[in-house]
């Protein structure tokens, strides 16, 4: 079977969708399914310097991606995704679309422009969508009346959890299969023997919490003396958020973004996973990540990661609250059988539950039923 997954973002800069789209592509190619991406890029060099404050992958996209434009930063649910907008990319989806001949075509966050909107009014194969963010979404309000009609298109709808789908049905009501956020696991890990280190993993955005770690930190290093790894934000924004909240960077390591075998060996290596998350996170992928390399998780009992969390493999305390999260870190810390216990049942859900040689074949098989079905094209359209 020939799949084309279909991403709305920029290859270029790392998020949860990104990661999750590569991943899916790696599980079915291992399953013996061919397998393109369709998504933005935005090669190093001066242009994506003055449109992107924050540094990216260098190089080019692998054979695999079939790049349909550069991206902008546009403000959604929080976050700061890179949107691709660019007109010319209607035109190279639908080129893309017509070459390839996919049997199915998977998209992300399949109401968001432009890519994702292009597919749905000119691709021919039978579609399958999955819904991620969580909220309020307000930018539905805007997208809904002009080009949710489209989402009719849809073969099948799926969303990453419970939460995400109650966020978009009073858009697109309807039916949704929950499949959630797969998660690479390392052949081998070992929650024993690990650096004094704890480990921050997220972008630079106020919703992930990095301040509230921030003000804390002085504290928890203090009682700790271990480490703190900041991991895919920004190095200049982290340094000025340092100064704007008269931080000192004594026991940070400021390491900015990490490709995946990077990512996995600083997590296979520290105590511990920090999550301090606001809010408005519809799955909590970076704590199923850490449990993945028997890394156990302190992070903040908000909806999107409450889903997610369990006493067995993580300690919880309340969103912004700064001395709850010291005490968390410094009594796990003090506590070694107990950070080993939760780091080896932490392992053992990840590899239960978001495997993704499980959530593939689930895949394949909601691919299997939608290829059976007629398909139905835009007449308009062709």
């Amino acid at each position: 079977m020939k799949v084309g997954i279909v991403v709305p973002y920029s290859w270029s800069f790392w998020g949860a969708v990104v990661e999750h789209a590569e991943l899916q592509a790696d599980a079915l190619r291992k399953l013996g399914h061919e397998v393109k991406t369709l998504m933005g890029n935005d090669p190093p060099g001066q242009f994506t310097r003055a449109l992107h404050p924050r540094h990216g992958r260098h190089g080019n996209p692998p054979p695999d991606v079939i790049p349909v434009g550069r991206s902008v930063i546009v403000p959604a649910n929080g976050s700061l995704p890179n949107i691709i907008l660019s007109p010319r990319t209607v035109s190279r989806m639908r080129e893309a679309l017509e070459r390839e001949r996919f049997d199915v075509v998977h998209l992300h966050e399949p109401m968001t422009p432009i890519p994702c909107i292009a597919t749905l009014a000119y691709a021919t194969a039978p579609m399958v969508g999955t819904f991620h963010a969580s909220g309020e979404l307000g930018w539905m309000k805007i997208a809904n009346p002009i080009w949710g009609w489209l989402a009719s298109r849809l073969d099948y709808r799926i969303a990453v959890s419970p939460k995400a789908a109650e966020s978009v049905q009073p858009y697109l009501p309807g039916d949704y299969e929950i499949v959630p956020n797969g998660v690479l696991i390392p052949p081998h890990a070992d929650p024993a023997e690990r650096e004094h280190t704890l480990a921050f993993v997220g972008r630079q955005e106020a919703r992930k919490g990095l301040a509230v770690l921030l003000r804390a930190w002085p504290e928890i290093h203090r009682r700790t003396g271990a480490r703190l790894r900041v991991i895919g934000a920004d190095p200049l924004a982290v340094r000025l958020l340092l100064a704007r909240l008269r931080v000192s960077d004594d026991g940070l390591d400021i390491l900015g973004f990490l490709e995946q075998e990077q990512l996995t060996n600083e997590l296979l290596r520290t105590k511990a996973l920090v999550a301090p998350s606001l809010g408005g996170e519809s799955f909590g992928m970076v704590l199923t990540r850490a449990w993945a390399c028997a890394t156990p998780v302190v992070a903040s009992d908000i909806p999107g990661y409450r889903e997610v969390l369990t006493p067995e493999a993580a300690v919880a305390f309340p969103p912004g609250d700064e001395p709850a999260l010291v005490d968390s870190i410094a009594s796990l810390l003090a506590d070694e059988p107990r950070r080993q216990s939760l780091g080896a049942e932490g392992r053992r859900r990840a590899k239960e539950r978001y495997s993704w040689d499980s959530i593939g074949r689930r895949l394949v098989k909601i691919y299997e039923g939608v290829a059976g079905r007629p398909q139905v094209g835009i007449a308009a359209a062709g």
